[in-house]
């Protein structure tokens, strides 16, 4: 009989001591290790066989690159999730999607499960979480009626397998992993040795019988998919549900993908039916723009190849207080730090007595920096209290030393914007040889954040701001 002994694992990143420890050496996570027993056996045949079929052998990089043997895709029947996936799901990937409870992972799995199989053949969704009469309720409400769509109750690794080798599925769908248990560990359900193990032998059976498997993740209370990070490198894509469930839209995003562009981004809307797709997203995030209101100000943001118009809202509001509020909303809040800095210095203005508040509106986060310019924007027009022309767009990057840097892929925002009714831009200078064919009086180039005052108008300084900027042009003054 096999001798087993008792380990401690981070449930983290799957570090292993032979005691138990308050915080992880590897990772840092305090109140991770949780005892697991070991057993040891032989390595498993799965394992000593490897991925392949027959014997081993190699072929040269440029053998089969006719088209004819090309990765063959299925398309899912929503665009959106196509786009994410680079083009449809291919055959024999591994697939992992992650997001917060509610979020509607189910739903989205659901949904493209049924069309996937009323266009290529039978689908299995295997639900750990739901029975399976409650799978039927919900698909009926989403309109999920395909007769090649194979839903199970099940938690057994094993069972999972033998289901999957009858039926031959063209997709296999899990929800979720954390679910999933072998019954030869002895570690309950969720754990790292649990999920690792699990994850390997649904890799073997997606690439040795072409089943594409889709594994859906639990995440943790940062955001990041639970478990063990060989997961995620075990898999050829990941993908991360995300949204408010206080708003109805939710963003696919791919943070890995083996078979097309990593940071793409799908766009889909809540509905009582489902989750419906959004094909423009730059008109849902602006629909709702109040028209001459102070302190708004629009950006063209790029997500993998997609370019989408957002709204920044800012406020700048006096307060006597000895250390102002700074409140940010879908943006890095050290830099908004960093931009009130630039403009309290270069535009001497006095935001250390106003409480300031930036915000995306529609809940999207937005973290490249050439939103600089249009929070700037924002924020000036809300000191002025007057708003900014309509049809105005800006995209450009700040420097500490107030100089305003180009951007990458103007051409692509230039167009997304132009073709929503934008006609009057504030552009950095740099990039104007990107943008030759770009023409009309009302567009500004600048290079410099005073230039950005004179395009909106300056604000009225303070006389206590007026009194320090004359004593630092004459020093005598302090004598």
């Amino acid at each position: 009989m096999a001798k087993s002994k008792t380990i401690y694992v981070c449930q983290s990143c799957g570090a292993q001591s032979p005691k138990w420890m308050g915080r992880c050496p590897e990772c840092q996570a305090w109140n991770s290790y949780v005892e697991e027993i070991s057993q040891a056996s032989a390595p498993s045949t799965n394992t000593a066989r490897g991925l392949g079929r027959g014997e081993s052998k190699y072929v040269r990089v440029t053998d089969g690159l006719d088209q004819s043997q090309s990765i063959a895709r299925h398309a899912t029947g929503l665009q959106e999730f196509d786009r994410v996936l680079g083009g449809g799901l291919v055959q024999g990937s591994f697939v992992l999607i992650g997001g917060d409870p509610g979020i509607g992972k189910s739903t989205l799995m659901l949904q493209m499960a049924n069309n996937l199989a009323s266009q290529t053949g039978q689908v299995l969704y295997i639900s750990g979480e739901e029975s399976v009469g409650q799978t039927q309720l919900r698909a009926r409400r989403l309109g999920a009626r395909s007769d090649n769509l194979l839903i199970a109750s099940e938690t057994n690794l094993e069972t999972i397998l033998e289901l999957a080798t009858k039926s031959r599925p063209t997709l296999l769908v899990i929800d979720s992993i954390q679910t999933v248990f072998l019954p030869q560990l002895q570690s309950a359900p969720g754990t790292v040795s649990q999920v690792r193990d699990c994850a390997a032998k649904l890799m073997y059976l997606a690439k040795t019988e072409g089943i594409t498997v889709l594994l859906v993740g639990h995440v943790t209370k940062d955001g990041s998919i639970a478990g063990p990070k060989v997961l995620e490198h075990m898999v050829d894509t990941v993908l991360s549900f995300e949204g408010d469930s206080n708003h109805y839209f939710r963003i696919l995003r791919a943070i890995k993908n083996r078979f097309g562009a990593a940071n793409e981004m799908g766009v889909f809307e809540m509905s009582q039916t489902g989750l419906r797709e959004v094909l423009n997203p730059s008109e849902l995030f602006l629909s709702e723009r109040a028209e001459n209101a102070p302190g708004s100000a629009v950006f063209c943001t790029i997500e993998g190849t997609r370019p989408y118009l957002v709204e920044v809202q800012a406020l700048a509001s006096r307060t006597n207080m000895s250390m102002p509020r700074r409140t940010t909303i879908g943006l890095d809040p050290n830099r908004v730090h960093l931009i009130l800095a630039i403009m309290d210095k270069h535009l001497g203005l006095d935001l250390y007595a106003h409480d300031v508040f930036v915000n995306i509106a529609g809940g999207v986060k937005v973290q490249e920096p050439g939103i600089d310019l249009a929070i700037a924007a924002a924020l000036l027009s809300s000191l002025k209290g007057e708003p900014i022309s309509k049809g105005s767009c800006f995209f450009g990057e700040l420097g500490l030393t107030g100089e305003v840097r180009g951007v990458s892929l103007p051409e692509i925002r230039f167009k997304e914007a132009t073709k929503l009714g934008f006609d009057r831009f504030c552009i950095p200078k740099s990039n104007q040889r990107h943008l030759k064919e770009v023409a009309g009086d009302q567009n500004k180039w600048i290079s410099s954040i005073q230039e950005l005052r004179a395009f909106l108008g300056a604000p009225r300084q303070t006389q206590k701001v007026k009194n320090a900027n004359a004593n630092q042009h004459h020093p005598d003054r302090h004598q």
